[in-house]
C-alpha cells in the first residue's frame, strides 16, 4: 500500500509537474532541489509512473555510493508499501536486488559505466537520473558524458536528468543542450520545505595546527568531540556528526566514552547491519544516539532521529603523484555546497541545530564546490574508459571540466605499459576486458595476468584484498592480511569473499573459460599449488598490479621504488629484512620525503623485473655526480640499479662531454680556469652586451653553457674529468666570441677599455659591474678634470680617493662635484692630509700624484 502520507510530506511534489512537462517537451533538465525535499525517492516514482497518473516507463537512478544506493532503494520501496527487489531494485557491486519486474533501479555510477559500455544504448530504460551531481565524482561526470552521447547519436528518446542539492545548475543546463537546437536543458527549482535549522559557529581554541595529508591536529577532534557533549546537554534529538575519515571517527569515538548515547561509526566500509542500523533509526523508547559519520552521510540519506549535526569542517579528497604513480588522499577544508549538504541533514524531521566547528569570520572563504575528480585524481581508468569509447582524447565529450593534459598523458603510459590500448591510445581487445571487469585498469592487469599464473581464484583473492585496503590492524604484511580475511568475521571479511567470488567470475568469463584460470582449484587453499606459496602468488599479483611500486632496499635502510619514490615501513614490521617489496599500498603526503608502506608483499628480483620488464633498460650511463663525471654500465629498473660496472676510460665522448656540461650548468663556470685578465673580459663584455647590444655577446652563466660549442671547442672535448676543466684557459678560449667577423673586435679597447687615462697621467684600472663602470682615482689626480670620463657613452661612476686611498666622494658629475661637493671634502681632509694640495678651484688646479712639495719641486 503507497504511503500517501509520506509523499505527501515531501517538498519536492510540488516541482513535480513542472519537471514531467519541461521532460515532455525537451527530453532532458535540470532539478535542483535542497537536501531532504525527495528529489531522490519521489521524483523517480513519478518518473516511472508508479505514483501519479503518468505513463510507465523504467527508471534508472544513478547515486555516487553504495550505501546511498540500497538507502534510496528501500526508501522507495517502503514509500510503494513493497519490499526491495520488486518493484523497485538495486544494484551495486557485488549485490543486486532487481527483477523482471523492477521499474525503478538505483545503481552507482561504476555500475551505470559498466551497463553503459556494454549496451550503450541502454536497451529497456526509458529515463536516467544522475543523482548528486555537485559532488563531481569522477565515474558521475563520465556516466553523464556517455549518456549525452548517447542521446545524440542513438537514441534521442532517452529521457535524462541531471539532479542535485547545491549544483551549478547553469553549467549543467548548458552540458545537457537538447538536440533540437532549443539551447540549454529547462532548470527545474524546487524549494525546501523542512522543518529549518539555527547555524551556531563553534570556534576552536588558538593553537589548532592545520591538517596535512591524512593527519588531523588531535585537539580539533577533542574540540569536536567537545562540541558534540555540549549539543547534547542543550537540545533534544541524535547527532549527526561529519568526520574527514575512519581514523578520526574511531578516534572521536574513543573521546565520547562514557556519554549518554549509543555512538555509531559510519563510513563506506562500515558492516551492511551497522549502516542498516544506522539509516533504521533508534528503537522508540531507545536511547539517544550520536552517529560519526564520512561524506557517505552527506546526501541521499535520511539518519531518522537527527536534529543535532556537528560539523568538523574537513573531508577528504584523492589526491594523485603522476610522476611517482602514488595516490593519496588530502584533508581539505569542506566548500560551501558541502556545508549546504551537511547541515540539510538537521531540519528533515523538526527543527534541528547545527554546530560548524570552525571561526565564523572564516566561513566566506571556503570554495564555493568541491574540486572536481577529474582535476586531482588518478585518470587511468577513465582513460581506459573513453578510449573504449572510441574517444581517447575525451575531447568530444560533453565534461564540466576537460581532464588535465599531463594526467591524461601519464594514465595513457600507465595503460600503454599493460597492453590496454595501443600506440595511437585505441583500447585493445585485452584493454575492453579489462574496463568490463568493474576494477582500476590496474588491477584488472593483475587479475587477468595473475590467473593464467596463480591460478584465478587465489589471484582474484589477492586482487580484492589490494582492491580495498583492508583495515589498519591487519598489519602490513600482504599474506598476513589475506590470512586474517580468510579467519576474519568482521564486515571487511566478509565484503572481501563477496569481492573475491564476483572477481574470479569475471576473471574466468573474461579468459574465455579456456581452462587457463583452472590452477585456482589447486591452488585455492593457499598452500604450495599451482603458482607457489602464499608469499609468492601475494607478491607476483601485487607486482603486477604496482610495478612502479616495486622496491628494493637501499643500504643506508628504507626501500627505492622503481618510480623513484623512497619508502619505510613501519617499526617492528615482520617485512623490514625483505630485499624485494611490492608495494600494493603507500601514501606520501606533500610534507614526506619517503612513502609509507600500508601494505606490501615479498618479491624476488626475477619477479620484479618480469612484473616491471618494461621499465628495464641497461647500458652506459654517463653523468655528473658529487662533483665529477662518474662513467658506468648499469642494468637499471625504472630507478633501482640492478648492476654498476664502472666503464673508467671507456665511455663514450660524446656522453663525457654532455656529462661535463651537465657539470658546468650545475656548479658553473667556476670549474674553469678563470685569470684575472679573463675575468676582466668577461666583465668588459657583459657591460658592452647591456650597453650595445649585438654584436656584443651574452657572457652571463647560462648563455656561455648554451654556446659551449663555439667558444669551448675544442678543449671541452679534450676533457674527461673535472680536472680536465680545470686546465682550460677560460680568457683564450672567450676571446672566440668577440665579433671578429663583424670587424668590431678591434673596437674592444676603445668601447671598453681596461684602463683611463687621468688628468695626472696614470692611467686606472676601470672595474666593470652590474651597474656603471667605476673609476677609483686619487682626487688631487683629477684637479682639472670639468667632464666626467665616459666608456661606450656611458659616464663613469668616479670613486675619489683620499690620499691615503680611502673614498672621500663619489660622483658621475665631477663639474657639479668641484662646484658644490669639492668644498666639504676639502674642509674635512685638508687638516688630516696637509702635505696635499687642497686648492680651492680645483677645476683651475694642476693634477698630481705626488705631495705639495713634491709638485713645487716638479714646477
Amino acid at each position: 500500500m503507497i504511503r500517501n502520507d509520506a509523499l505527501d510530506r515531501l517538498p519536492v511534489r510540488h516541482a513535480v509537474p513542472e519537471l514531467l512537462t519541461a521532460l515532455a517537451e525537451r527530453g532532458t533538465a535540470v532539478l535542483s532541489a535542497p537536501p531532504g525535499t525527495g528529489k531522490t525517492t519521489l521524483v523517480p516514482l513519478a518518473l516511472a509512473g508508479l505514483i501519479g497518473d503518468g505513463p510507465r516507463r523504467r527508471v534508472l537512478v544513478a547515486e555516487p555510493r553504495r550505501m546511498a544506493a540500497r538507502a534510496a532503494a528501500r526508501r522507495m520501496a517502503w514509500l510503494l508499501g513493497e519490499e526491495v527487489g520488486g518493484t523497485v531494485g538495486f544494484s551495486v557491486r557485488g549485490e543486486r536486488r532487481a527483477g523482471p519486474a523492477t521499474r525503478v533501479e538505483v545503481v552507482t555510477t561504476g555500475i551505470l559505466l559498466q551497463r553503459l559500455q556494454r549496451d550503450p544504448e541502454l536497451a529497456g530504460v526509458d529515463v536516467v537520473l544522475l543523482d548528486e551531481c555537485h559532488e563531481r565524482h569522477l565515474d558521475a561526470d563520465t556516466a553523464m558524458a556517455f549518456l549525452v552521447d548517447v542521446r545524440a547519436a542513438l537514441r534521442p528518446e532517452l529521457t535524462l536528468i541531471a539532479a542535485s542539492a547545491t549544483s551549478d545548475a547553469a553549467a549543467w543546463a548548458d552540458l545537457l543542450t537538447v538536440l533540437d537546437g532549443s539551447g540549454p536543458a529547462p532548470v527545474v527549482w524546487s524549494k525546501g520545505e523542512g522543518h529549518g535549522c539555527r547555524v551556531l559557529f563553534a570556534e576552536p581554541p588558538p593553537g589548532i595546527r592545520p591538517a596535512h595529508g591524512t593527519w588531523v591536529d588531535p585537539a580539533l577532534l577533542r574540540h569536536v568531540a567537545a562540541t558534540v557533549r555540549l549539543a547534547m546537554e542543550r537540545h533534544e534529538g541524535d547527532v549527526l556528526c561529519f568526520l574527514p575519515g575512519t581514523g578520526e571517527i574511531a578516534r572521536t569515538a574513543g573521546m565520547l566514552a562514557g556519554v549518554d548515547a549509543e555512538v555509531l561509526q559510519l563510513h563506506g566500509r562500515a558492516p551492511a547491519a551497522v549502516q542498516d542500523a544506522v539509516l533504521r533509526g533508534a528503537e522508540p523508547g531507545g536511547r539517544r544516539r550520536v552517529v560519526l559519520a564520512t561524506s557517505v552521510a552527506e546526501s541521499s540519506l535520511t539518519v531518522p532521529g537527527v536534529r543535532i549535526v556537528v560539523d568538523s569542517g574537513l573531508a577528504r579528497e584523492p589526491r594523485m603523484d603522476h610522476a611517482r604513480g602514488l595516490g593519496s588522499l588530502a584533508t581539505v577544508a569542506v566548500s560551501e555546497a558541502t556545508a549546504t549538504q551537511r547541515l540539510g541533514r538537521a531540519g528533515r524531521e523538526a527543527f534541528g541545530f547545527v554546530y560548524r566547528c570552525w571561526a565564523e569570520a572564516g566561513d566566506g572563504g571556503r570554495p564555493r564546490f568541491p574540486s572536481p575528480e577529474i582535476k586531482v585524481a588518478d585518470l587511468a581508468d577513465f582513460a581506459l574508459r573513453v578510449s573504449c569509447w572510441g574517444d581517447p582524447t575525451a575531447e568530444g565529450l560533453a565534461l564540466l571540466d576537460p581532464p588535465p593534459a599531463g594526467a591524461m598523458a601519464a594514465a595513457r603510459a600507465v595503460l600503454g605499459s599493460i597492453g590496454a590500448v595501443d600506440g595511437d591510445g585505441r583500447a585493445t581487445e585485452r584493454g575492453v576486458r579489462m574496463s568490463r571487469l568493474g576494477l582500476h585498469p590496474r588491477l584488472g592487469r593483475a587479475l587477468l595476468d595473475g590467473a593464467t599464473e596463480v591460478g584465478v581464484r587465489r589471484a582474484a583473492e589477492v586482487v580484492a584484498l589490494i582492491g580495498e585496503e583492508p583495515p589498519r590492524d591487519y598489519g602490513d604484511d600482504l599474506v598476513g592480511a589475506w590470512r586474517a580475511a580468510r579467519q576474519g568475521s568482521d564486515g571487511y571479511g566478509a565484503r572481501w569473499r563477496t569481492e573475491a567470488r564476483r572477481l574470479e567470475r569475471s576473471a574466468a568469463e573474461a579468459l574465455g573459460g579456456d581452462g587457463r584460470g583452472g590452477a585456482g582449484e589447486r591452488g585455492g587453499d593457499g598452500g604450495d599449488g599451482e603458482g607457489g606459496g602464499d608469499d609468492a602468488v601475494a607478491g607476483l599479483v601485487t607486482a603486477l598490479a604496482f610495478p612502479e611500486r616495486v622496491a628494493r632496499a637501499r643500504e643506508q635502510g628504507g626501500y627505492l621504488m622503481v618510480s623513484g619514490s623512497g619508502a619505510r615501513l613501519a617499526d617492528g614490521s615482520r617485512l623490514r629484512s625483505s630485499p624485494w617489496l611490492a608495494v600494493a599500498v603507500a601514501d606520501r603526503t606533500a610534507r614526506d620525503a619517503t612513502a609509507r608502506v600500508r601494505l606490501a608483499a615479498v618479491v624476488d628480483e626475477a619477479v620484479a623485473c618480469r612484473a616491471a620488464g618494461h621499465l628495464r633498460s641497461g647500458g652506459e650511463e654517463v653523468r655528473w655526480e658529487d662533483g665529477d663525471v662518474v662513467a658506468r654500465s648499469v642494468d637499471r629498473l625504472g630507478a633501482v640499479e640492478l648492476t654498476v660496472r664502472p666503464l673508467g676510460s671507456g665511455a663514450a665522448p660524446d656522453l663525457v662531454r654532455e656529462a661535463l656540461l651537465d657539470g658546468l650548468r650545475r656548479e658553473g663556470l667556476g670549474l674553469l680556469r678563470w685569470r684575472r685578465e679573463a675575468e676582466e673580459l668577461r666583465a668588459r663584455l657583459a657591460f658592452l652586451h647591456r650597453e650595445l647590444g649585438e654584436p656584443w655577446p651574452d657572457v652571463s652563466e647560462g648563455a656561455l653553457v648554451d654556446r659551449a660549442d663555439e667558444w669551448l671547442e675544442p678543449e671541452l672535448s679534450r676533457a674527461a674529468r673535472r680536472a680536465g676543466l680545470g686546465r682550460i684557459d677560460a680568457g683564450e678560449c672567450l676571446r672566440r666570441l668577440l665579433p671578429w667577423a663583424s670587424g668590431e673586435a678591434v673596437r674592444l679597447d676603445e668601447l671598453a677599455p681596461e684602463r683611463i687615462e687621468v688628468p695626472s697621467g696614470s692611467r686606472i684600472r676601470v672595474e666593470y659591474g652590474e651597474g656603471r663602470p667605476v673609476l677609483a682615482v686619487k682626487l688631487q689626480e683629477m684637479f682639472g678634470l670639468a667632464e666626467t670620463p665616459r666608456v661606450a657613452g656611458v659616464p663613469v661612476l668616479v670613486h675619489l680617493l683620499s690620499p691615503a686611498g680611502r673614498p672621500a666622494a663619489v660622483t658621475a658629475d665631477l663639474a657639479s662635484f668641484w662646484r658644490d661637493g669639492y668644498r666639504a671634502v676639502r674642509a674635512e681632509l685638508r687638516g688630516r692630509y696637509p702635505k696635499h694640495p687642497w686648492p680651492e678651484d680645483p677645476s683651475a688646479a694642476v693634477p698630481t700624484r705626488h705631495t705639495s712639495a713634491r709638485l713645487r719641486g716638479e714646477r
